[in-house]
This record gives C-alpha cells, structure tokens and sequence, in this order.
C-alpha cells in the first residue's frame, strides 16, 4: 500500500473509530488524520505480531478492521490524557 493510500486509510479508520466511540473527543480532522494514523500503524503492528496478519491490501477487510481497532485503542489513550488535563 502507498503512502497516500495509508493516509486515507489512517483517516477513514480515525473517523470510523470515533464515530463508534461515544462521547465527544476532541480535535479536528488534523488530529483525527493523525491520530487514524497511529491507530493503523498500532492496528498493523499488532496484527502482524499476534495474528501474522499481512496487510499489503487496501481494500482487506482484515486490513480495516486492524486500522479501526488501533484507531479506537489510539482516540481512548487520546481521551484519557486530554480528560485529565481538562479536569485540572
């Protein structure tokens, strides 16, 4: 998968996952783009550690589903640092 075919998946997993996630997180869609980002990249790592998943395939749904779980492990670490510097 390219470069620019990972960012797009990075941000449709980023706004999937908070779309799924209730509640308001904040952020834009930079922060969502960045966040979609590290989330594949968790996602990726982890399936490939765990499962041996390969994940050349953009259009895999095993691709997508790693994406949106790391985006969704990625946005509640987001959220609990971005909570606790709120509440001060």
């Amino acid at each position: 998968m390219g470069f620019f075919g990972f960012l797009l998946l990075g941000l449709l997993a980023g706004a999937i996952a908070k779309l799924i996630l209730p509640g308001k997180q904040g952020g834009g869609w930079f922060v969502t783009l960045l966040l979609g980002v590290v989330g594949a990249l968790l996602g990726g790592f982890l399936g490939g550690l765990l499962f041996n998943a390969p994940l050349q395939d953009f259009f895999s749904i095993q691709t997508w589903l790693l994406a949106i779980g790391g985006s969704i492990i990625v946005l509640l670490i987001y959220g609990l640092i971005t909570g606790r510097r709120a509440a001060r």
